[in-house]
This record gives structure tokens, C-alpha cells and sequence, in this order.
């Protein structure tokens, strides 16, 4: 029998483009406000350059409310020596508690169940469970406050394709300037560019800011490797809206006025959140929407996003908020530009 074929919108060679590897950002601009903007109107199909991000102030209404996610990175990237004296680099995957073992990724000779690990500072650990494809569940032993010791000696986890160390200025540029809630692995991009200036700017022009929060996982950067893209399964992340900023935002929509949302992690938030009701609830739990074209988006109107890898979850979702054809011209325009891609790269408004 001959196999189905899967229609071109969910057929992951679709979500493939061409990117010369120099537009790959490896720093960040050398200052937040002065990346690129790209401004794609759904509407009227235009694409809009402008040299500065801060003329984003110009698509704001008075009314429009700007939701941002204050997820926090931590320095998750740590390194350790077994008793026997080999090197491992571990990548906590969420925030450590005493005792309680916390998921990791590991790089160096295969971990078994019962190793111990010497970090610095005297931090130890112990590999509880082995997860198969470089993942264990590592626990910290013989330290009251383990998180403490890690912000002294981890280091930024900068994405895989940021080829070179994490320098200094990373510690505050892989970070939001409203970052408040520690336990992220990677951070929400999209909220690099924007400056407590331009927030305050924004303010005084009546736009309302609302934080939710997502902790972004280490799955953000996982391709998608299956060929129906329907079918594939997305990383689990926390998320936290509260009942005041549910009640705000459904007002809002109430009375006509726009959501802006800073990042896939807002937007991913805030759908999930109005899954059920077509309202956003108060919401304390794990999400794990995939959205891919045809998603029916109940809460955003205008998505503020950087450039994402070819084949990701990431381009997929921007993909069914903006319609592929379009997203597809709009990156095209931003390729023939030479804008700066990926984490630390330019950013695109849609509208």
C-alpha cells in the first residue's frame, strides 16, 4: 500500500531554509535597542525595515497592552570530575533543589547509576538514574543550599549555536532586563532588545505591561526530527500566569484593545492558558502546547519575535501565527539584508 503523503503544510522539509552561517549572531548588538526591526502586517502583506529596534514605539496604541515573560536564566552549565578523575560537563535542566534529584544533560565518558561527581566549591553529586541519549538524574549531596553555590561557579548556558565561552557580558546580555524568576535554562530572546528606557517610554504612552512566566527548557533548541510535523512531541516547560494579569488581559480583549506578546514562550503561555475556556485562566502548571498551522490563536494579536532555526518548533509556530508563505518572504528579505539571526541576532514585529 502506498504510503500516505502528508500534505505540504505539515511536511517538515517545508519549514527548511538557507542561512549563510556568518548571519548566525554570536554577540549581542552593542546596545539592546539598537538591533534590526523587520515589521511584517499580516493584513496588507508589507514587510517595514527600520535600522532601530526602539521605532517599535510607533506600532503601540495608547490602550495596547505588552506581555512579557520574566523567566530568569541561571547558570545551569557546570563542570565536574569523576572519582576517577575524567571531566564531565553537566547541563541542569531545571532549578535544584536540596536532595531532590534534578533532570541534567552530561557531556564526557558514560555516567552509570551511583557515580559521584566533584564539582568546585566542594558542591557534590550523585547520578540517581541513567535517561539514555546523554540525560541522568543527577541529586546534590552534603550542600544546604545547592542553588547558592551554583550561581558562584556555573556558567551562562549559551545556546549550541554560539560557537565560543561564555564572557561576562553574557551574564546580563543572555538576560532579559525584567528577568525576576530564576529557572531557566535558555532565555526568552525576543525581550533582549528592550531597554527599561523603552519600557518606561512605552509606559508613559499608556501601554500596560504584564509579566507572565514560562522557564524556558533546553528543548527550545531541539529540531524537529520527524517528517509529519503533526506528529511531533514538544519539551514539557512551567508556567505561570496569575489570576490579576488573567483578569487584565480578558478585559482587555473585552475591550477591543491588542495584545502584543514579547516571544513564542509568551504566546505559548497565554494560549495555553485559554485552551480550555477561550479566556486566560489563572494558570500553575506544565505546558506542553505545540502549536503548528492551523492552531486557532484565542489571545494574541501581535507577536514580537527574533529569527528561528530552519525546522524548529520555533519557525513552525511563527509560521501558524503568521501564515508560512509570508513568514518565508519576511525571512527571505532578512537574509538579502544580512540582519543578524537566532538568540542574540535582530528582531521581527508581526502584526
Amino acid at each position: 500500500m502506498a504510503e500516505e503523503k502528508i500534505p505540504e503544510i505539515f511536511d517538515l522539509e517545508t519549514y527548511q531554509y538557507e542561512l549563510p552561517e556568518e548571519l548566525i549572531a554570536q554577540y549581542p548588538s552593542q546596545k539592546r535597542e539598537e538591533s534590526r526591526l523587520l515589521v511584517l502586517d499580516r493584513k496588507n502583506k508589507k514587510v517595514t525595515h527600520h535600522e532601530k529596534f526602539a521605532e517599535i514605539e510607533k506600532y503601540f496604541k495608547a490602550s495596547d497592552l505588552l506581555i512579557v515573560n520574566d523567566t530568569k536564566v541561571f547558570p545551569a552549565r557546570l563542570y565536574a570530575r569523576k572519582e576517577t578523575g575524567g571531566q564531565v560537563e553537566i547541563l541542569l535542566l531545571r532549578l535544584p533543589e536540596k536532595e531532590k534529584p534534578v533532570p541534567a544533560l552530561y557531556r564526557g565518558k558514560r555516567l552509570r547509576r551511583g557515580t559521584r561527581l566533584k564539582f568546585e566549591k566542594g558542591l557534590e553529586g550523585i547520578v540517581r538514574e541513567t535517561l539514555g541519549e546523554g540525560k541522568i538524574l543527577l541529586s546534590f549531596v552534603n550542600v544546604d543550599d545547592p542553588l547558592k553555590l551554583i550561581y558562584e561557579i556555573g556558567r551562562v548556558p549559551l545556546p549550541p549555536y554560539i560557537k565560543r565561552s561564555p564572557k561576562e557580558e553574557d551574564l546580563f546580555r543572555y538576560q532579559t532586563v525584567y528577568a525576576r524568576k530564576p529557572g531557566a535554562v535558555a532565555a526568552p530572546t525576543a525581550g533582549f532588545h528592550f531597554t527599561q528606557t523603552l519600557l518606561k517610554k512605552l509606559q508613559e504612552k499608556g501601554v500596560q505591561l504584564l509579566s507572565i512566566t514560562l522557564h524556558v527548557g533546553y528543548g527550545t533548541f531541539a529540531p524537529v526530527k520527524v517528517k509529519d510535523i503533526r506528529k511531533h512531541k514538544i519539551h514539557e516547560e512551567y508556567v505561570e500566569v496569575s489570576r490579576e494579569v488573567a483578569e487584565k488581559i480578558n478585559r482587555a480583549k473585552d475591550e477591543g484593545k491588542s495584545i502584543f506578546a514579547v516571544g513564542t514562550t509568551t504566546v505559548r503561555t497565554l494560549e495555553f492558558s485559554a485552551l480550555k475556556t477561550g479566556k486566560v485562566e489563572p494558570t500553575s502548571s506544565w505546558c506542553d502546547l505545540y502549536i503548528y498551522p492551523g492552531f486557532k490563536f484565542k489571545v494574541v494579536d501581535h507577536l514580537i519575535t527574533n529569527f528561528h532555526l530552519p525546522k524548529s518548533s520555533l519557525f513552525i509556530l511563527v509560521s501558524a501565527f503568521a501564515g508560512l508563505d509570508l513568514i518565508k518572504k519576511a525571512y527571505q528579505e532578512a537574509i538579502e539584508r544580512k540582519y543578524r539571526f537566532f538568540s542574540y541576532g535582530d528582531a521581527m514585529l508581526i502584526l
